[in-house]
């Protein structure tokens, strides 16, 4: 059976040598996770194991023994033969589905982080285009979790802000929804009502608010028959960086709250279940 295998630098694995065109064997039967050769049918699996690291070595193996193993996983084998070794260049071809990726996961071009859909990142699971930061739809963020564009701070759902929590466009201060602003505001609207921002940070907060996910990375033994039929390339990067709708990810999050989460939300300075709702598409008086 073909499959591949990840060693150390030394081309060691669990204190064994190896030697790439060498056979290796014991006599005792594999025991998974325990006695014997492991490696994976796709060497992104590998990847499970151990570091995405070009320091590693990897090779296409060929398992000659007795087999025992998950068929989507890993198995284990007693008799083992090196084939080759692969370049790090083929490496990245093996585990990305697009094209020059340095990353781990990726569906798009020219990312050196992991789990990009977007093109050109060095963040993390983003869907978005050209981010240093992670978990960006927008493009062009050096912050994290940016749904607008060329943002250095982070949560901004406008653009070209430095500050954080922003909603209007390049603000230097904190949770502006308006533009050129360099300060932080004392007041502002909660629920379509003025209360001042103290009393707001001061407030316990349900924990699901901090849950809004609109991008996540499916795994591609988790995903839907449709989704496998949508993104034919998800088996090559093991998944895809899913994006759902800003409505569908408060769902999403309430359905996934703590027990005395609904009582703080409710608890909140100016809480309106109509504005709620009128936002997050969630009836709080069914």
């Amino acid at each position: 059976m073909k499959a591949y295998k990840v060693f150390n630098s030394d081309w060691k694995c669990r204190d064994f040598q190896f030697k790439v065109g060498e056979t290796f064997e014991i006599k005792q039967e594999p025991i998974m996770c325990g006695l014997g050769f492991h490696a994976c049918k796709r060497l992104v699996d590998c990847f499970s194991y151990y570091q995405f690291d070009s320091k590693n070595k990897v090779a296409e193996v060929e398992l000659q023994g007795s087999i025992l193993g998950d068929e989507e996983d890993k198995q284990v084998t007693n008799r083992i033969k090196i084939v080759q070794e692969l370049t790090w260049f083929e490496v990245l071809q093996l585990v990305n589905s697009g094209k020059d990726n340095t990353g781990y996961n990726n569906s798009g071009d020219n990312n050196s982080g992991d789990n990009n859909s977007g093109d050109n990142n060095s963040g993390y699971r983003n869907s978005g285009d050209l981010n240093s930061g992670d978990i960006n739809s927008g493009d062009n963020n050096s912050g994290d979790n940016n749904s607008g564009h060329r943002n250095s701070g982070h949560r901004n759902s406008g653009h070209r802000n430095s500050g954080d929590n922003n909603s209007g466009d390049i603000n230097s201060g904190d949770n502006n929804s308006g533009d050129f602003n360099s300060n932080t505001p004392t007041i502002a609207n909660y629920f379509n009502k003025p209360c001042n921002i103290q009393d707001w940070e001061n407030s316990e907060k349900p924990d699901f608010i901090y849950n809004l996910r609109l991008n996540s990375w499916i795994g591609f033994y988790d995903m839907s028959d449709d989704e496998k039929l949508k993104y034919p390339k998800a088996y090559v990067c093991d998944g895809f960086l899913k994006t759902v709708t800003y409505q569908d990810a408060w769902k999403i999050a309430f359905d996934n709250r703590n027990e005395n989460d609904l009582e703080l939300l409710k608890a909140l300075p100016n809480f309106d279940a109509t504005i709620f709702e009128e936002i997050t598409g969630i009836n709080l008086n069914k």
